[in-house]
């Protein structure tokens, strides 16, 4: 299979148990807040790993997605045209709070620079 074949399945993988989330009803998803940030289906498309960031508490949104694997599985076969249905595995994807630390770091920089640059002004 062709490599921008299995990136565009990817892609719709991700896409479309997005949108299953909001149809779940198990209360350890819908207490946290929890988004497909990608999906790396296997080249035979037997399994897929979905990355999904989540507000709250992880293991238990884990937890949740866990029991869901049936009916989500279910809504894949339904809406996408692929000769095998995928197992889903979900892993917690920690790219999101990596970036907000990165961007706090960041800041944190900035205002000591700032700070620096008023205390040589004040020296001059």
């Amino acid at each position: 299979m062709a490599k921008y074949r299995r990136g565009r399945i990817n892609d719709a993988v991700a896409e479309e148990l997005a949108i299953a989330l909001g149809n779940v009803r198990e209360p350890k998803v819908i207490n946290n807040f929890i988004s497909v940030t990608r999906a790396e289906v296997a080249p035979d498309l037997k399994y897929a790993t979905v990355y999904v960031s989540c507000i709250g508490d992880s293991g238990e949104a884990l937890e949740g997605l866990k029991k869901c694997t049936g009916m989500l599985r279910h809504h894949l076969a339904t809406t996408l045209n692929l000769r095998i249905t995928p197992e889903l595995h979900f892993v917690k994807d920690g790219s999101i709070e990596h970036g907000a630390r990165i961007a706090a770091a960041l800041e944190e920089i900035k205002a000591k620079d700032k700070e620096i640059k008023e205390q040589h002004k004040t020296e001059d």
